[in-house]
């Protein structure tokens, strides 16, 4: 699924061996963060911009 914030737009899945989500810029697929929940990794992402 792809989502919007107010600085990007990101693509979310589900590690569901190490429960972790990854949040991939949808613009740069290189650019991802992980975190324990969504908004975890999606400010995760928004800080290294």
């Amino acid at each position: 699924m792809t989502f919007y914030n107010n600085q990007l737009e990101y693509r979310v899945t589900l590690n569901t061996e190490l429960n972790l989500f990854i949040v991939f810029d949808k613009k740069d697929e290189n650019h991802f963060a992980t975190g324990q929940t969504i908004e975890e990794a999606v400010q995760s992402l928004t800080k290294n911009l």
